[in-house]
């Protein structure tokens, strides 16, 4: 009997010395297991370079030659891509915005980046760039020198970039850079001549509104757009700007004859007085 009795006692006192030490968080049986599996399927991946599969860039989302290098895509549960894109001089991104924001690091070359309704700034090798969440831009190369940078972001339901309308050649063109607070004036566009020193948003407006955005939808031609724009001022007599959007309308390709046309007809709908004017001032444009 003494014997079944310490026998008894020692194992009580066994299965409570190991239930001790696994409330401890020591490993014991399948607990140890459990404890071990996660630990010795993390892995470290290496990406050689070029094994990642290349996204497709559709022209209307680039100006120019890009090309676009992929890094590391999203592993769950992480969010976070990255890319290497390279941009030639000239080239550059469509406005577009990011649900959760980027960061550019520059890595070789100068280039500009521009929020909507701001300036263009220059970038230049090592500088990091950081794009607010949903804030319209555009980034890419300088006119006359190509970037590189590397783009990193998040996705948000599976998303990471809304495309927008292109860049066009006067957005482009007739921005400021900065550098180093420096700032380093373009050519100004006829609306910065116009009215610039003296209302100078307005000037802005029309430049990355009326002709950045409206004049570049694609819906209509330029032509087509500068017939209508033609009409709608002689019918409200409104001869200088009628003589720059003359001018604007031979530049996209409207004849001498269709001119005429146009006036003879719009002179049944508009009035005399406006026709006449209208022909003065299109003798001056076309002759």
């Amino acid at each position: 009997m003494k014997s079944l009795l310490a026998t008894m006692l020692t194992t009580f006192s066994l299965l409570a010395s190991g239930a001790a030490f696994a409330q401890a968080g020591g490993p014991s049986g399948s607990d140890a297991t459990q404890v071990a599996s996660p630990q010795g399927s993390q892995t470290i991946k290496v990406t050689r370079p070029g094994s990642q599969p290349a996204p497709t860039s559709p022209a209307e989302h680039f100006t120019g030659s890009v090309h676009i290098d992929p890094l590391f895509s999203a592993n769950t549960p992480s969010r976070t891509s990255g890319s290497r894109v390279t941009f030639e001089s000239g080239a550059r991104t469509a406005w577009h915005s990011h649900p959760l924001g980027q960061t550019l690091i520059v890595t070789a070359g100068k280039g500009w980046v521009q929020r909507w309704g701001g300036q263009i700034e220059e970038i230049r090798q090592g500088d990091v760039v950081s794009i607010p969440p949903g804030q319209k831009h555009w980034h890419g190369a300088t006119a006359s020198t190509s970037m590189t940078h590397i783009a990193i972001q998040e996705n948000l339901g599976g998303r990471t970039v809304e495309w927008m309308e292109k860049v066009s050649d006067e957005q482009y063109g007739n921005s400021q850079s900065t550098s180093g607070g420096v700032m380093a004036t373009k050519e100004p566009s006829a609306s910065q001549k116009l009215m610039g020193d003296f209302d100078p948003k307005l000037a802005e407006l029309t430049d990355n509104v009326l002709f950045g955005d409206v004049w570049e939808r694609p819906g209509l031609s330029k032509r087509d757009r500068s017939l209508i724009t033609v009409a709608a001022l002689i019918a409200v007599n409104r001869p200088e700007q009628l003589r720059y959007h003359l001018q604007r309308a031979r530049e996209n390709g409207v004849t001498k004859d269709e001119v005429v046309e146009e006036i003879t007809h719009l002179a049944f709908y508009a009035g005399w007085p406006s026709a006449v004017s209208a022909v003065a001032i299109a003798r001056e444009v076309f002759q």
